[in-house]
């Protein structure tokens, strides 16, 4: 809690302009005027996360917060091209034996001397301890992929940690601990094996990690101070300190760099690019990302149930016309999932050009008839849906207007509603929007791991639900011939025999259309010039924070 009450307005602008006082969490004061801190890194977010514990982590403002006071236990290079051990002294292949032969079992060697932020020891026991969290029901975990394949756990000593299988799954490495669509970290065994869940401890908000960073105090709703760890044991941190600053408008963290009041816009959208790449003040960062923008499709909503609609709804949406509008060139037109940089991405895919009359005719092929107002209409209901976005991105607000417009165009009419990012964004267990299906269709962006691996995306199993909360398959799409190329692609770990199975999983995706993929982003970075050793790799940003320095 604060203790002097300052100028909303003033706080707002300049964090270092607002005297820190009665902290007894050990950091330092910040006072005067804008420009670089030396040590000091200051970094203007725009989601308010809600938790600061990685098994919870749902979003990928909590995963770059992760990153800086945990870690995993393998990670990606800035290039995208290799996997690197973290807490693991090797990654586990077939070539050295990590892999067993059958592909059942996984073993990792740990770093041994590696310190939690308490000072008590980090052991093989931590890792088997965070896979049980991971398992535990009662924790509102985002997504259980990989970690539920998991037979079971043996710590045969504090620096070795096998993992047993129930069957072969090729993304284990990558997705385990290590750089999935959802990055768990590792958390201490020491402090939390003796509550039941860990939903509302307060370890959620005062973490105890191994990384470089050390959370001092999150004062919510403001900003998260974090000090150097210099005992970390990839190296004592170049910076000294961090501090967090939830900004939701991207406009006030726009002036804030350009004034030097923050030194990093973390996640810049598309729009904000185009206004960053002018600013001669600024350095913008562009790095490709297993990612798209994309409509969601809630396909067990009446009217989208039909696959009918779906195209319909494919063809009349104008995608270049949507990528030349928003993107600032940082982005091209999307047909599947998979990125164009990655190896499974495939271009023979059935494909939805803008095209007015296509789209209307599917429409009255599938019963529809236009209404006085020009609405579609079947047995007199017309066709109405609710378009969501999360309300603090800009490019998903006006790609969301221009949706609109232009389903309107071929008689949808779709009425705009918007939720903060921490609603609609939430785990099942915390009442999320897109988990719990409240949602129709919705303007929202995915960024997967270093591992094509996207079952948990389409397949039926991951449709959350009570007796399964931890799904991320929020279009509902269940289709007995998805399960079975995705089952392909996952029980082998030669990619030769798992790329033809990604091409089917595309080709899938492109003629039942649970999701219109609208356009590949590259994700934009604006940093202060002075801020030096950013380099993010495709998942995260955060994995070398040690190395950072201004």
């Amino acid at each position: 809690m604060r203790h002097i009450v300052i100028s909303a307005l003033a706080c707002a602008l300049s964090l270092s302009a607002c005297a820190k006082v009665g902290d007894q969490s050990g950091t330092s004061a910040t006072t005067g005027a804008s420009g670089t801190v030396p040590g000091e890194l200051r970094v203007a977010i725009q989601r308010a996360p809600n938790t600061l514990n990685p098994i919870l982590s749902a979003n990928t403002t909590e995963g770059f917060l992760n990153r800086l006071s945990f870690d995993t236990l393998v990670s990606v290079d800035a290039a995208g091209k290799n996997t690197v051990p973290i807490l693991a002294t090797a990654v586990p292949t077939t070539a050295n034996g990590g892999i067993s032969k059958d592909g059942l079992t996984i073993t990792y060697h740990l770093h041994s001397g590696v310190k939690w932020h308490d000072g008590a020891p980090f052991t093989s026991k931590d890792v088997k301890f965070t896979w049980q969290a991971m398992m535990n029901n009662a924790n509102n975990v985002n997504e259980r992929v990989g970690y539920e394949d998991v037979k079971s756990v043996d710590t045969p000593n504090d620096t070795t940690v096998v993992f047993h299988l129930k069957h072969k799954f090729a993304p284990f490495v990558d997705t385990v601990f290590g750089e999935s669509d959802s990055p768990v970290a590792i958390i201490p065994q020491h402090l939390l094996a003796k509550y039941p869940d860990l939903n509302r401890v307060p370890f959620n908000s005062e973490p105890i990690g191994t990384g470089p960073f050390k959370v001092a105090r999150w004062v919510r709703g403001d900003h998260i101070e974090l000090v150097a760890n210099d005992a970390y044991f990839r190296g004592k941190p170049k910076l000294r300190s961090i501090i967090v600053r939830e900004i939701p408008d991207e406009n006030t963290s726009i002036n804030a760099l350009r004034s030097h009041d923050v030194d990093y816009m973390f996640e810049a959208s598309p729009q904000a690019y185009t206004q960053l790449k002018t600013i001669p003040e600024v350095k913008v960062v562009l790095n490709d990302q297993p990612q798209t923008l994309q409509l969601l499709i809630n396909t067990l909503r009446p009217g989208l149930n039909d696959v009918r609609v779906r195209r319909a709804i494919a063809y009349a949406i104008d995608k270049q016309s949507l990528v030349d509008k928003n993107t600032g060139g940082s982005a091209r037109v999307a047909w599947a999932d998979q990125p164009p940089f990655q190896w499974s991405y495939t271009d023979d895919v059935m494909k939805y050009p803008y095209n007015v009359a296509t789209a209307r005719k599917l429409l009255a092929e599938a019963g529809y008839a236009p209404g006085s107002d020009g609405i579609m209409r079947k047995n007199g209901q017309p066709l109405s849906f609710v378009l969501s976005h999360n309300v603090e991105n800009v490019t998903r607000r006006l790609a969301a207007v221009q949706i609109q417009s232009m389903l309107k165009a071929v008689g949808i009419d779709a009425q705009i509603k918007t939720y903060p990012a921490n609603l609609l964004f939430a785990t099942y267990g915390q009442g999320g929007v897109l988990t719990t299906g409240k949602y129709d269709l919705n303007v929202s962006g995915w960024i997967a791991g270093q591992d094509p691996d996207d079952h948990s995306e389409f397949t039926c199993d991951q449709i959350p639900r009570p007796s399964h909360p931890d799904g991320v398959n929020y279009t509902r799409y269940c289709n007995p011939e998805m399960d079975a190329a995705q089952q392909r692609a996952l029980s082998s770990y030669d990619r030769a025999v798992r790329k033809p199975a990604y091409a089917r999983i595309q080709k899938l995706l492109a003629r039942d259309l649970p999701i219109v993929f609208l356009w590949y982003p590259r994700q934009a970075h604006g940093i202060n010039p002075d801020f030096k050793g950013f380099a993010p790799n495709p998942v995260n940003e955060s994995w070398n924070a040690y190395e950072w320095e201004i």
